[in-house]
């Protein structure tokens, strides 16, 4: 990974303007977007009572939406990288918002499994088309910062969607429940920013009539040097890129480590719930201040990735501390208090991301590194389909979230190891 080079009036200037013009729009998409992935773990708190969904049920169900991904996602970030960006991410935002419209008129199981897959399909490609999206406006070194202000959108969606949900839980206009009047009314941003996205998006820098042409020319430039000097090492083609040990190793990384994070944004409202007895806006409520602690541990962790230019020890210190915080959750037995401030900690293994996602774009080109980011979040998102339907499982036999947090600090145990032990270059560049 090349050093950062020295600062410049151009340099600066172009820069600031790149993050002011796309990054708080990428950033609301993306609240959006998890908004709509998640509002089922607070639509949960009445929806499984109403439909006499078990809690395997619901663990399969939340995890099922994952299944589209693994079709999807690297067809899609080859789209953002060959094609265009803007019309893929107005498509994939105008159909997730209307299937997300149509969770609202589930009854059964099945309802909810079908409903739940056709969001993943129509969600596959959004969140690492991004991640290859910034490629085509960042250079490596600034990367992890703008991952981190784009993924921050994961804790704000939730301290969003907590007090939203906990309101509408208690509507019944028309006589339809409140749970339902969730997804309705989650569901028509995205279709209204779909149509936005399409007007507001540049496909890449060349294009961009809000850079002066100087400024068009010292990004294009920029990324180009940064792109032949990783061909200087080596060039590798699609097929070879997903084959890579380090590419294979990545997604197993990103397999364990994101069980955590899914799992407890699935699980949390209903283990607050549980454990506390609270009414349901209470509860949700409650499930603000952990992503809160997420936002800035994200932002820090970002920050302080690109300022050191480190990644491995920044993403494996967060899920480190995952894994004391869950132990300390079992541990916390039936002290409430003690136990939700552990799981405040283990929120926080979320700012594992933004140093980890420039990995691979760091030693593999534009084609390959879109497919293999495509690979490592289908494939790994897979984990959060086993863990919400392990600890439901569990839930469903022993009554206990125990087992399913001891299966979640082996997750991150494996993860940790793997990050620990990755080769951050191709095997064949230089040591």
């Amino acid at each position: 990974m090349r050093s950062p080079s020295p600062a410049t009036s151009i340099d600066l200037t172009t820069r600031n303007k790149i993050a002011r013009r796309l990054l708080p729009f990428l950033f609301t998409l993306f609240v959006i977007a998890f908004l709509d992935r998640v509002n089922v773990s607070y639509a949960a708190l009445e929806m499984t009572h109403d439909l006499n969904f078990s809690d395997r049920v619901f663990g399969f169900g939340s995890g099922v939406f994952f299944l589209g991904y693994l079709l999807f996602e690297i067809p899609g970030c080859l789209i953002v990288e060959r094609w265009s960006a803007r019309k893929w991410f107005s498509r994939i935002m105008v159909t997730w918002g209307l299937i997300t419209v149509l969770m609202a008129f589930i009854r059964t199981p099945m309802h909810f499994y079908t409903v739940r897959i056709l969001l993943g399909v129509a969600e596959a490609g959004f969140f690492p088309g991004i991640l290859v999206y910034l490629t085509h406006w960042f250079r490596s070194e600034d990367r992890a910062k703008a991952c981190a202000i784009f993924m921050i959108a994961i804790p704000v969606a939730n301290i969003i969607g907590s007090p939203l949900g906990g309101w509408l839980l208690g509507v019944h206009w028309l006589a339809i429940q409140g749970w339902r009047w969730l997804f309705i009314v989650e569901g028509i941003p995205a279709i209204a920013f779909g149509f936005i996205t399409l007007f507001y998006l540049t496909d890449w820098p060349r294009e961009a009539r809000w850079l002066s042409p100087e400024e068009q020319r010292w990004i294009t430039t920029e990324l180009e040097q940064e792109a032949l000097a990783k061909k200087a090492v080596r060039s590798y083609k699609i097929w070879e890129a997903l084959l890579q040990p380090t590419v294979i190793q990545l997604t197993f990384i990103y397999f364990f480590a994101v069980s955590s994070i899914y799992s407890l944004s699935i699980w949390l409202p209903t283990f607050l719930k549980r454990a506390s007895g609270m009414s349901n806006f209470a509860v949700t409520m409650l499930s603000i201040i952990p992503y809160v602690a997420v936002l800035f541990a994200m932002l820090f962790n970002g920050w302080h990735s690109d300022r050191t230019n480190e990644r491995r020890w920044h993403t494996a210190i967060p899920l480190i501390l995952g894994v004391i915080a869950f132990s300390l959750t079992i541990l916390a037995g039936s002290h409430f208090w003690f136990a939700f401030a552990c799981l405040i900690v283990a929120s926080s293994a979320n700012a594992f991301l933004p140093s980890f996602w420039p990995v691979p774009s760091a030693f593999l080109g534009e084609s390959a590194a879109a497919a293999s980011i495509g690979l490592i979040n289908s494939i790994g998102n897979l984990g959060s389909l086993v863990t919400p339907s392990v600890i439901g499982y569990f839930l469903d036999k022993t009554h206990s979230f125990t087992p399913g947090f001891l299966y979640v600090i082996a997750s991150l145990l494996v993860a940790i190891f793997l990050m620990l032990t990755l080769r951050m270059r191709p095997a064949d560049s230089p040591a």
